[in-house]
């Protein structure tokens, strides 16, 4: 199985931060490729307030 971490701390690039906005029921979340993910909102556009506030904390540009 193909990993994108590195073998050893410091020796590849992390991959960049990807955003995406998913919905489950009436619940919204924003899931980063970083592993962070915000909490399940009834509202989308929090849901996507909360993941571009992580994109700006993280130096990362928003699609």
């Amino acid at each position: 199985m193909h990993s994108e971490l590195p073998a050893a701390p410091g020796t590849t690039r992390m991959p960049e931060h990807r955003l995406a906005v998913s919905e489950r029921g009436s619940f919204a979340f924003a899931t980063c490729s970083c592993g962070w993910y915000s909490p399940a909102r009834r509202s989308r556009d929090l849901a996507r307030r909360e993941g571009a506030d992580h994109l700006a904390e993280n130096g990362a540009e928003p699609d």
